[in-house]
C-alpha cells in the first residue's frame, strides 16, 4: 500500500518507515499539517499513521481536514501520551483505529491486514451491487444445455487458475462481461477487486486518464490526483470492454502494461507496477483491424493469449427457454408479480426468433413482458410485435401453428378480457364446464 507517515519525530519516521517498507510498502512521510495536506493533495494514499502531537499542533484537530482532502485513508492514529478519552476522540472524528507507542511490529502488521480486508469488503460489496442492478445477468452462464457452450465454460474454469491475458470474442450481448465476472471469481485473485473499463465511452485523453490516472494539473480540469483504475484492480482483474475501440495513441501504454507490467499516470514520469490480470473483449474482428491499421498487431498477439469466442444465441437454441425461464423467475420475484411461465405460443416465438441482440435482447424482452403482462403467464401479445414480424407470420394463424397451439392462444387471449369464466364460455362458445376442463389441461 502507499502510506503517509505524519509525526514531527525523525526518529519515529525513520524507524516505522523502514518496517513498513521491510513489509513491501511504499512510503511517504510528512512532519506537519501543511506537509501533509500538500501530500494529500498531489498524490493517493491508502494509510496514514497521524501522531497525536505535531509540535504545536495537535493531530486529533487535523484528521478531519485530511480525511476531506482523502476520503478512502485510513488513518492510524499514534501516540505515546495514550488515554481511552484520546481513543474515543480519535474514532469519533474518523480514524480507522489508534496505536499507542512503542508498539511492535507485529501490532502494525494486524492493522494494516485488517485495512486490506475492510477494503476488499468494500469492493465486494459495491462489485454485489453491481450485480443486482443487472438482475440475471449472469443467468446465461449458470444455464447451458449446449455442448459447445459448457466445453466452453470449461475451458474458461481452467484459464481462470493463471494470470494469463484473456481475449473474449463475440457478438454484442452474449455474455462476455459476465463471463469475465464468473473467471475472476473462479480465480485465485477472486476476493480482490473487478475493474470495468469501457474503451468507447471517454475521449481519447479522458480514457488514458481513467485507465491509468493523472495527475493533478496535468490537464485542465485535473483538479486532483486520481489512482486510475489500474490502481484501483491492483491485485484483482481489470476487464477492458469493447477492446477493438480503444485508440490507437494508447495502444502503446497497453502494450507495455501488458508485457513490462508498468505504466506511468498522465502527466507523472514516475514508473508504477501493475499487479493485474487483464482480460479483453470485443465485437469486432481484431485482423481487420490490424489490416486496416486501426490496431496493433503485436498488441493483439498479447492479448491473444488465451481466446474465447462466445457463440449467438441463436446458435445455442437450446438454451433459450431455459435462459428465459431463470429470468423470469428473478424479474418477478424482483418485482413483486405472480408470473409463472409461458404459454405455448410464446414458447414457440421465443425458440423461433433469431434474437440478434442475443442474451441481452432475450433479458430486456422478458422484463418487458413481466411487466405488461396482465396474467400468470407471459403470452405472445405480451412479447414485442417485432418477435412475430420477425419470423413472418402470425401468432394466431397461419405459418407452421398447430391447431392446438392456436386454439390455446384462443382462450388464453379470450380469458385475459373476460371479466369471469361465463363471460368467456359465451365468447368461446362453450359450456363453462368444458371450458373450465379445457383451462386446467392447458395450464390456462
Amino acid at each position: 500500500m502507499n502510506i503517509l507517515i505524519i509525526d514531527d519525530d525523525l526518529g519515529i519516521r525513520e524507524t516505522l518507515g523502514t518496517a513498513l517498507e521491510t513489509m513491501g510498502h511504499k512510503v511517504e512521510a510528512a512532519t506537519s499539517r501543511a506537509a501533509a495536506e500538500k501530500k494529500l493533495r498531489n498524490e493517493s494514499f491508502e494509510v496514514a499513521f497521524l501522531d497525536v502531537r505535531l509540535g504545536a499542533e495537535n493531530g486529533l484537530d487535523t484528521l478531519p481536514d485530511l480525511l476531506r482532502l482523502s476520503p478512502r485513508l485510513a488513518v492510524i492514529v499514534i501516540t505515546a501520551y495514550s488515554s481511552i478519552e484520546t481513543a474515543v476522540l480519535a474514532i469519533q472524528r474518523g480514524a480507522f483505529d489508534y496505536l499507542a507507542k512503542p508498539f511492535k511490529p507485529a501490532q502494525i502488521v494486524q492493522m494494516l491486514e485488517r485495512i486490506a480486508k475492510t477494503r476488499q469488503l468494500e469492493t465486494r460489496i459495491s462489485d454485489l451491487e453491481g450485480q443486482l442492478s443487472r438482475p440475471g445477468a449472469d443467468a446465461e452462464l449458470v444455464v447451458t444445455s449446449d455442448s459447445k457452450m459448457q466445453a466452453l465454460m470449461e475451458l474458461a474454469r481452467k484459464s481462470a487458475l493463471s494470470d494469463a491475458t484473456i481475449l473474449m470474442l463475440g457478438e454484442s450481448g452474449t455474455g462476455k462481461t459476465a463471463l469475465a465476472r464468473q473467471i475472476h471469481h473462479w480465480s485465485p485473485r477472486a476476493k480482490e477487486p473487478f475493474v470495468t473499463v469501457s474503451c468507447p465511452s471517454l475521449s481519447r485523453d479522458l480514457l488514458e486518464s481513467e485507465l491509468f490516472g493523472h495527475m493533478k494539473g496535468a490537464f485542465t480540469g485535473a483538479v486532483a490526483t486520481t489512482w486510475g483504475k489500474v490502481a484501483a484492480a491492483d491485485r484483482g482483474t481489470l476487464f477492458l470492454d469493447e477492446i477493438g475501440e480503444l485508440p490507437l495513441e494508447i495502444q502503446p501504454k497497453l502494450l507495455r502494461l501488458l508485457q513490462e507490467r508498468e505504466y506511468e499516470r498522465v502527466g507523472e514520469s514516475k514508473i508504477r507496477m501493475a499487479n493485474v490480470r487483464v482480460i479483453a473483449a470485443t465485437n469486432r474482428n481484431l485482423k481487420e483491424a490490424v489490416a486496416r491499421g486501426t490496431f496493433r498487431e503485436d498488441l493483439l498477439y498479447r492479448l491473444d493469449v488465451i481466446s474465447f469466442h462466445l457463440p449467438p444465441l441463436r446458435e445455442r437454441p437450446s438454451d433459450i427457454l431455459s435462459i428465459a425461464k431463470d429470468q423470469l423467475q428473478q424479474l418477478a420475484r424482483q418485482s413483486g408479480r405472480s408470473v409463472k411461465g409461458f404459454s405455448e405460443a410464446a414458447r414457440v416465438v421465443m425458440e423461433r426468433y433469431s434474437w440478434p441482440g442475443n442474451i441481452r435482447e432475450l433479458r430486456n424482452v422478458i422484463e418487458r413482458a413481466t411487466i405488461l403482462t396482465t396474467g400468470e403467464q407471459i403470452d405472445v401479445t405480451d412479447l414485442p410485435s417485432s418477435l412475430s414480424e420477425a419470423l413472418g407470420e402470425s401468432p394466431s394463424v397461419g405459418g407452421t401453428y398447430s391447431i392446438e397451439e392456436i386454439e390455446a392462444e384462443h382462450i388464453r387471449q379470450v380469458l385475459a378480457r373476460s371479466k369471469n369464466l361465463q363471460q368467456a364460455a359465451t365468447i368461446l362458445q362453450l359450456d363453462p364446464t368444458t371450458l373450465l376442463r379445457k383451462r386446467k389441461a392447458l395450464n390456462l
